[in-house]
């Protein structure tokens, strides 16, 4: 997900991203640990970066609003 996409959200909508991504991860992380041959590693770090992302956003919002 590209950050031009994720600035186009609301605060609440980004959080819900969040939410979800995270859950995702935990799904993947649960498969991989169970040995199911269907795990994507590389889906994995997409998911962690794209938190990543989401969390920098909120933070420059967060950081906007105190100046």
């Amino acid at each position: 997900m590209k950050v031009k996409h994720i600035r186009e959200n609301t605060d609440e909508e980004i959080r819900a991203q969040i939410a979800g991504a995270e859950k995702e991860i935990l799904t993947c992380r649960i498969k991989r640990a169970a040995e199911d041959g269907s795990t994507q590693p590389l889906k994995i770090r997409m998911l962690r970066r794209d938190v990543a992302r989401m969390h920098t956003v909120l933070r420059e919002r967060e950081e906007k609003n105190n100046d």
